[in-house]
């Protein structure tokens, strides 16, 4: 069984998320799935787009703890940076959508929080039902958003906004998500509207679309290698501290009846 499905007709790949009843929660596998299918959409040379969802009743609902946390030579192993890319398999797991030369479109309905927000944020445009559920989620753990979430929000909101999202964790709307530029447009059915635009890009020159794509990823900011790296840095210190263990427990008997037992990042 695989927790990445990935479809492809007239140059349009579709990738889901496909835990449904783990409201596609994110696990080692899973982000090793993620890492491949973008990998070999990336040699597809008839790819035009690419669209990403989950199945079920969530984009994703963020790390899935009780998986991850049973495994602390996966999560070392994961943890490590490939030399030659900058990232490690956390970060490529979103990162590897933006090294695709093709628009690719989240579609998010239901919980979209902490690496499921990662994720989305990674494509080059959002579509969400407008009563979907965003959280930069980590802070409620004691952690950061360390799966290129700090480059990502910094490409759309200001500073003091991305500050204010990572520190809180606030829950938000779709339509809170878009006032403040998380997501692109809203739509009842975002899958259908993701592929509506998907079809309409794939009518357009490649050429010119991975131009454009590579022009404004390369120049909007500064070096992502070096915001990576002290993501690295910070993530590593708080995953072991004191401070962070008592959050997450604080977390988990706070709200762990709503995400479930194993709880969400």
């Amino acid at each position: 069984m695989r927790y990445v499905s990935c479809t492809a007709a007239d140059g349009i790949a579709q990738v889901r998320l496909t835990r449904p009843d783990q409201l596609n929660g994110l696990t080692l596998r899973t982000l090793a799935e993620l890492v491949a299918v973008a990998r070999d959409l990336r040699r597809d040379r008839s790819l035009r787009a690419v669209v990403l969802s989950g199945e079920g009743r969530s984009f994703c609902a963020g790390l899935d703890f009780g998986s991850v946390l049973r495994k602390p030579t996966g999560i070392a192993a994961a943890f490590v940076p490939r030399p030659w890319r900058g990232t490690n398999t956390f970060q490529e797991a979103c990162w590897a959508w933006r090294r695709l030369p093709v628009p690719v479109i989240a579609a998010v309905h239901g919980h979209c929080y902490g690496g499921g927000v990662q994720i989305a944020l990674a494509a080059d445009f959002r579509i969400a039902t407008p009563d979907s559920e965003w959280s930069v989620l980590e802070g409620r753990w004691g952690l950061i958003p360390d799966m290129t979430g700090i480059r990502s929000l910094a490409e759309l909101v200001g500073i003091d906004t991305a500050k204010r999202l990572t520190m809180t964790a606030r829950m938000l709307s779709g339509e809170e998500a878009h006032d403040l530029g998380l997501v692109t447009e809203l739509a009842a059915d975002p899958e259908e509207a993701a592929l509506a635009l998907a079809r309409e890009l794939a009518g357009r020159s490649p050429d010119a679309l991975a131009a454009a794509k590579r022009l404004f990823d390369r120049s909007w900011t500064s070096s992502a290698r070096a915001t990576f790296r002290r993501e690295r840095a910070e993530q590593l210190f708080l995953l072991f501290a004191a401070n962070t263990r008592a959050a997450r427990k604080a977390a988990f008997e706070k709200v762990g009846p709503r995400f479930g037992p194993r709880g969400r990042r």
